[in-house]
């Protein structure tokens, strides 16, 4: 087993089971979170506590961030330029460190970032996963690994004590790679929701619909791992909010518009997840996709 001291900011819903898998393969890990109750939950004899994200980068050479969104891991790591005493892992993080971004950030901000740090001999991996809570549990997350060969390697053996690693290429891509993993997962999620609806409206069993999906080509992770499990009982409660599967397709939206590409079917998923998101609020799981596409089909919703 490696036995290295890892710094991980951000023990959320995906944080906190990949937290234990790090501790399960040996290492012994410093933590932060906004919510300090949340860290403090998860410390023992080989996991501590940081009192600041300085404190955080100053005990590890390797953090990992697992945040909300580009901006956020952006502030963790370079604070607010703006005022001396911001706290940020820069504050800490020696040259010759690396961060290993596992959020879903946006990958130009990545590559932004990875300038910044690179002039500080500061080494950014960009790597954000697939598989949500199950899998972050079990350490079975797929993983797009991103960022120069060597920094990617020297991380990998960590990597691996939370999943399968695949590596990308240049910085960015794993971002660009996980976005566009969603938009496709995304786009499954609302075609499988409104064929059950259309199904219904016909009169046919929508679980004998998703079981014949799920032996013919139109079979999905929708149809294998949500319909059952979420959406006909109604329980709309995966564990991943319809705003972030919305903020990662509206990432590949924006990657495509800036590669001048014109996306339709893109462009419409980010719409329709973005309609979705605000009629159904936030905290929302993206399951519940369903009932909005429910009442919009009925008419309940005008649609464009």
């Amino acid at each position: 087993m490696t036995d290295a001291t890892i710094g991980l900011v951000g023990v959320g819903n995906m944080g906190a089971p990949m937290a234990r898998c790090l501790m399960r393969a040996g290492h012994t890990l410093v933590l932060f979170d906004s919510n300090r109750a949340a860290a403090e939950a998860l410390a023992g004899e080989r996991t501590m506590v940081a009192e600041s994200l300085g404190d955080l980068g100053a005990r590890c050479e390797t953090v990992i961030t697992m945040l909300p969104n580009a901006a956020v891991v952006r502030a963790v790591v370079l604070g607010d330029t703006s005022a001396a005493d911001a706290d940020a892992l820069v504050r800490g993080l020696a040259r010759g460190g690396t961060v290993i971004d596992m959020s879903s950030s946006a990958p130009t901000a990545t590559q932004d970032l990875g300038q910044v740090l690179g002039a500080r001999g500061i080494d950014l991996v960009d790597a954000p996963v697939s598989g949500g809570v199950p899998k972050a549990r079990d350490g079975t997350l797929t993983i797009m690994a991103g960022g120069a060969p060597p920094a990617v390697a020297r991380v990998e053996p960590i990597l691996a004590a939370l999943g399968t690693v695949h590596r990308t290429g240049a910085l960015g891509s794993g971002h660009a790679m996980k976005a566009l993993n969603n938009y496709v997962s995304a786009a499954g999620l609302l075609a499988v929701c409104e064929a059950l609806i259309v199904a219904q409206r016909f009169g046919l069993d929508p679980q004998v619909l998703n079981a014949v999906l799920n032996v013919s080509t139109g079979r999905n992770n929708t149809t294998d791992k949500k319909v059952e499990q979420f959406i006909l009982n109604r329980a709309f409660d995966s564990g991943f909010a319809l705003d972030l599967m919305g903020k990662d397709v509206a990432t590949a939206h924006d990657l495509a518009a800036g590669l001048d590409l014109d996306a339709p079917w893109l462009s419409q998923c980010a719409a329709l997840l973005n309609e979705a998101s605000q009629a159904l609020g936030p905290g929302a799981d993206h399951t519940a996709a369903f009932a909005y596409l429910e009442e919009r089909l009925s008419g309940a919703r005008g649609g464009p």
